[in-house]
This record gives structure tokens, C-alpha cells and sequence, in this order.
């Protein structure tokens, strides 16, 4: 499987200048990473906002490098330096491209997911299926192993570290009677790391890298 490419960071929006009359064309985009605030030229925006599109293609883990670099090079408005661009974004850390059938530890140990929709539960139907949306509508639906992950990681240091809390409760944390269901910290991550592009495609979700204040 290629790798897959995923926006990181959170975006914070256009930036414009303190001058009158009033000039319509933003200073600068910017985005929170770790702890810092980059800004973006209008150009790699266009790049970064690009990314998000196509939610199917990304819950199915279709969204590579080589994708995102042609639907900038055949969008209505055709971005001629669209390789440049994407090499630009992956070395700011803004992209990230990753094999989700890959090791993980080493990545997840890097990042900090952050849920950024309403957690609207399951339902009678598909009660395997949890979901999370936007205004009381659904836009993802996972198992339970990665909603937790999307509601709670956060307040570990970093994904690895959540995942592995979560593997070590299903050993520690059994009623009477009950039998281990064989979780570890691999697993959870697998199923976070198929979920993670349709999550933040879909902005139900984003991934920070650690940072140290």
C-alpha cells in the first residue's frame, strides 16, 4: 500500500494587515503545529486545504502524494508547482505521509490527536459503530477501540502512550469472570491509523506533533 498524506496542525485562518482602507487580501494563512504558529503563503494554503478534500477517497485509504499533487495540477485553478509545494508542506511538517499497515510506534510516539466534533454515540441499528459529526450530523462512524482513542488520547503525552493505557486496561480492568480480548497497543493503533485520514478529512479530529512548553 502507498503511503497515505494527511494534513497536521489546526488551522487558525487568515491573517489580515492593520492598514485603511481596508485590504481584502489576507497578510498570511496560519496554522497552530506543536507550539508554534506557522504562517502560509496564499499558495500553500490552497495546498493544505486541498488535502482535506475527497473524505470517500480517504476512508479508503486512497490519498497519496502522487494524488494530492495531480488534483492541484488538474483543479479548475491548475497549481503548476504543485510537487515544489507538497515537498514544501511535508518539510514544515504540515503533511504527513505514513503507511498505516506499517510500524507505528515510532510515528504515534510523535503526535497528539485532538477530537474536534460532537461524539454522538452509537446507534440501535449499528451499535458496533460510534460516530462523530458536526451540528448533529454524522460524518465518521468507527469502532470503539478508535472512538475512544479520538475522545480520550489527548490527555496522554502522546498516541503511543494512549494507545498502550487502553491495551493495559483490557488486562487490568475485567469483572469477574470476564476473559482478556487480546488488545495491544499495536492493535489499538492499527485502528486508529486506518480511521486517522477520513477523521481529519473530514475535521472531526486533528493531529499535533508533542511539544515541549
Amino acid at each position: 500500500m502507498p503511503r497515505v498524506i494527511i494534513p497536521v496542525g489546526f488551522s487558525l485562518g487568515p491573517q489580515h494587515r492593520y492598514v485603511r482602507p481596508a485590504d481584502p487580501t489576507p497578510e498570511s494563512w496560519e496554522v497552530h503545529l506543536g507550539g508554534d504558529i506557522l504562517e502560509l503563503s496564499e499558495a500553500e494554503v490552497g495546498v493544505y486545504g486541498t488535502a482535506f478534500l475527497h473524505v470517500e477517497d480517504h476512508s479508503q485509504l486512497k490519498v497519496n502524494r502522487a494524488r494530492l499533487i495531480q488534483e492541484l495540477r488538474t483543479a479548475p485553478h491548475p497549481q503548476p508547482d504543485a510537487q515544489r509545494l507538497v515537498d514544501r508542506l511535508i518539510d514544515r511538517g504540515l503533511l504527513l505521509e505514513f503507511d498505516p499497515e506499517g510500524p507505528l510506534e515510532e510515528l504515534f510516539r510523535r503526535y497528539r490527536l485532538f477530537p474536534t466534533a460532537e461524539g454522538m454515540g452509537s446507534t440501535p441499528e449499528e451499535p458496533e459503530y460510534h460516530r462523530m459529526g458536526h451540528g448533529n450530523r454524522p460524518l465518521v462512524a468507527v469502532h470503539n477501540d478508535a472512538y475512544v482513542m479520538w475522545a480520550f488520547s489527548f490527555l496522554h503525552a502522546n498516541l503511543w502512550e494512549a494507545c498502550a493505557y487502553f491495551a493495559k486496561a483490557d488486562q487490568e480492568e475485567l469483572e469477574e469472570g470476564e476473559q482478556p480480548i487480546g488488545l495491544t497497543a499495536d492493535r489499538v493503533a492499527r485502528e486508529v491509523a486506518v480511521n486517522l485520514p477520513m477523521m481529519i478529512a473530514t475535521q472531526c479530529a486533528f493531529l499535533d506533533p508533542v511539544a515541549a512548553l
